[in-house]
C-alpha cells in the first residue's frame, strides 16, 4: 500500500470517528502518537483540508448526491467523499483521477456494495463541472 493510500485510510479513519462521536477531528488528529501517523504529514493536509473546507464541500455533496440526504449517507461514504472532493477541488497537483480510485477502492473495501459506483459518479459529475464551481 503507497504511502499515500495510507495517508488517506488514516484520514478516513479520523474523520470518520469524528463523525461518529460528534467531535473535532483536529483534536483527534492531534492526540494520534506521531509513529501511528506514519504518512503524518498528508493525513494532517487531508485531515485539515476536509475539515476548513467542509461546508463548500458538504454544500457539493448535497447537490450532486441524488436522492440522499448527508444524514441519511453512511459515514463511511460521507467522509470518503470529503477527502476525494478535497483532493479533486484543492490540492491542484494531484490528478483528479487519482482521488477518485482511491475513493472508490477504499469504499470496495469497507462499505456498501453500492458505494463505490455512487461515490464514483458523485466525483465524476463534479470533476466534470469543475471549473463551474466557486471556491469562494
Amino acid at each position: 500500500m503507497s504511502a499515500r493510500r495510507k495517508a488517506r485510510k488514516r484520514a478516513l479513519d479520523i474523520l470518520f470517528e469524528a463523525d461518529l462521536r460528534g467531535v473535532d477531528a483536529l483534536s483527534i488528529l492531534a492526540a494520534r502518537p506521531a509513529d501511528e501517523l506514519s504518512a503524518g504529514d498528508y493525513v494532517s493536509t487531508l485531515v485539515q483540508g476536509s475539515i476548513s473546507h467542509q461546508e463548500k464541500i458538504d454544500e457539493l455533496i448535497h447537490t450532486y448526491a441524488e436522492g440522499w440526504d448527508m444524514d441519511r449517507m453512511p459515514a463511511i461514504d460521507r467522509n470518503l467523499l470529503r477527502i476525494a472532493l478535497y483532493e479533486i477541488l484543492w490540492e491542484l497537483e494531484l490528478n483528479d483521477q487519482i482521488a477518485v480510485s482511491e475513493a472508490v477502492e477504499l469504499a470496495q473495501d469497507l462499505s456498501t456494495k453500492d458505494s463505490a459506483s455512487y461515490i464514483n459518479g458523485i466525483l465524476g459529475r463534479v470533476i466534470t463541472l469543475k471549473s463551474l464551481i466557486s471556491l469562494e
